[in-house]
């Protein structure tokens, strides 16, 4: 008797259940990254939420002080952007003309979610410049960046290197590996001002 009191088109009970079920899908797709394991289950059921999340909190961490200070020297938000975005699809593209069987949104999907190790290099980084700067603080940085860089690489390549023929895998690997190399250098070469 209940459930005939709701109406379908109601918003207060319509409203959370999509919510949750997209909120549901991309933390699954985060454990599916931070725990590497071939699956199709990022290819099958892509979007594009988390990784706009991550690139938008990566972009926002990398800018460089106050919005007053325009000539700091740093990656400006639009930059950083910029930069993962015509990546992502440079590498989908590079993909697509290999032969590989994966679409367009799957392959951005994929790229996106696995910048979530580095974007959690980038939060340790600004924890540790909060010390005094010196040697052990860069080489802690340095240390957390290619740590996470190869974590994202090896996730990334966990789930795309089956899309691609075998006779290519290698020519679809090294491009994502620019692609991840050139985000950890702007994190490792972030200094705040």
């Amino acid at each position: 008797m209940a459930e005939a009191a709701e109406s379908p088109g109601d918003p207060a009970t319509a409203s959370p259940k999509p919510l949750m079920r997209d909120l549901k899908a991309v933390g699954k797709k985060f454990m599916h990254v931070l725990y590497p394991r071939k699956s199709n289950t990022l290819l099958r059921d892509w979007d594009l939420w988390g990784p706009l999340i991550l690139c938008v909190t990566l972009a926002l961490m990398l800018q460089q002080g106050s919005a007053d200070n325009e000539k700091d020297g740093g990656p400006q938000f639009a930059e950083v952007f910029v930069i993962i975005w015509f990546g992502a699809v440079t590498i989908t593209l590079n993909s697509k003309l290999l032969g590989g069987n994966i679409s367009f949104f799957q392959s951005l999907c994929v790229l996106g979610y696995c910048i979530l190790p580095l974007t959690v290099a980038m939060l340790v980084c600004r924890l540790v410049l909060l010390a005094d700067s010196g040697p052990i603080n860069f080489m802690v940085r340095l240390f957390v960046v290619i740590v996470m860089f190869a974590w994202s690489v090896i996730a990334s390549t966990a789930f795309l290197a089956d899309s691609q023929p075998p006779n290519r895998k290698a020519l679809a690997v090294y491009p994502v590996f620019l692609f991840y190399f050139v985000i950890s250098w702007m994190i490792l070469t972030f200094t705040p001002k």
